[in-house]
């Protein structure tokens, strides 16, 4: 079984990517960071960044036991994790045989996020969610980039359809599992 990792900013397009490749792929399951509530998770990203952006506060313990549980079982090809790290945090790095990072502009996901999020808020409740936004989040976004991009192990372009990201990140898959 090869595990996959599939970063990107939020709503930079993991979930979406990751759901239509499970459609798509026979024998391939998937597991979402954000389904998960760990240990020292981080509440405030602004500090945290400030802090040194340590990837290991995060205890991974529950999906770490998740992976292993898959891999027991011996029914999958392929785990596609929904996972903002890459190799950045010790305790799931040694699991993932490829880091794909989705490379979606800011604008983007910002619009995307506020789309999925934030469509029965206020005029008032967006506005200031922008501003908390510019003020403390953004630099975790930009951190994001200055980590994760450049150790995964394949970039593909956040600008591009659906259908066309899928296809790349199928090829990819196929080219892991002959390496």
């Amino acid at each position: 079984m090869k595990i996959i990792a599939i970063g990107a900013v939020t709503a930079g397009g993991k979930t979406t990517v990751i759901k239509s490749l499970i459609d798509r792929m026979p024998n391939a399951i998937s597991l979402h960071f954000d389904d998960y509530s760990f240990e020292g998770e981080v509440d405030d990203f602004h500090q945290w960044v400030i802090d040194g952006a340590d990837y290991n506060v995060w205890n991974l313990e529950p999906l770490k036991k998740d992976i292993d549980q898959i891999i027991e079982s011996n029914q999958y090809d392929y785990l596609f994790l929904d996972y903002p790290f890459a190799y950045k945090n010790e305790m799931i790095k040694d699991y993932i045989d490829c880091a794909i990072f989705i490379d979606t502009p800011l604008d983007i996901a910002m619009a995307r996020r506020v789309l999925r999020d934030m469509s029965e808020s206020s005029a008032e409740e967006i506005r200031s969610e922008m501003e908390i936004y510019l003020k403390y989040a953004r630099i975790a976004y930009i951190q994001m980039l200055k980590d994760i991009k450049p150790i995964s192990d394949y970039v593909v372009d956040g600008n591009r359809d659906l259908e066309t990201i899928v296809e790349e990140v199928i090829v990819l898959s196929d080219k892991i599992v002959t390496e």
